[in-house]
């Protein structure tokens, strides 16, 4: 809460941030959007799956890479790995899926728990070193332990029921995306306040 008072000018990664709170917005509402396809369609077909997931993940690596890129002029690159690294690896899942879309099941659960782990961890990370540029990191934390356990139990538990699997898929998808939605929120309204 310290954090409030000091202008906004003398932190640049939170004015980079809430410069594109824009960024945050998309990658949530793609979050959003991927879960809710997965409610509809509870009969979708694996391949439809593999679609679905691999356009989520590109999409979501290309915006992050955008964010990435739009503010490294503006703060040391050491702040802006960790959104780079969440970047790539998005696009490499999704490249990948694309590639081999033939992919069984199990391969593909394991392949996403694999992505949540890691990009979980990273997430964290980014987190703990913006904890004295931001506010409320703790939603950038939270989103990070969920995908972190979203991975775990994938990982774990590959060999679950299909339609357990989408529903939980889904329900990460759509929690994660609100996470990001509030944080866009909140960063939309730092840019306005300056603080």
């Amino acid at each position: 809460m310290a954090n409030q008072n000091i202008p906004m000018s003398t932190r640049p990664l939170l004015k980079l941030l809430a410069d594109n709170w824009w960024v945050a917005l998309l990658r949530g509402c793609f979050a959003i959007l991927f879960g809710v396809l997965t409610f509809v369609w509870p009969g979708i077909s694996l391949l439809s799956l593999i679609i679905l997931f691999g356009a989520y993940s590109l999409v979501d690596g290309v915006i992050a890479l955008y964010g990435a890129f739009k503010g490294r002029g503006s703060v040391t690159g050491s702040s802006i790995w960790w959104l780079i690294f969440v970047g790539i690896t998005g696009i490499a899942a999704g490249i990948v899926t694309f590639i081999y879309p033939q992919v069984t099941a199990l391969v593909l659960v394991i392949f996403i728990g694999a992505w949540a782990l890691v990009r979980g961890i990273f997430e964290i990370i980014g987190a703990i070193r913006l904890r004295k540029e931001i506010d409320h990191e703790w939603l950038l934390i939270f989103a990070g332990v969920l995908s972190v356990i979203f991975g775990l139990v994938l990982l774990l538990k590959p060999g679950a029921g299909a339609l357990a699997l989408l529903w939980l898929i889904g329900t990460y998808a759509i929690l994660f995306g609100i996470i990001l939605v509030w944080l866009a929120f909140r960063l939309r309204k730092v840019k306005h306040t300056g603080r």
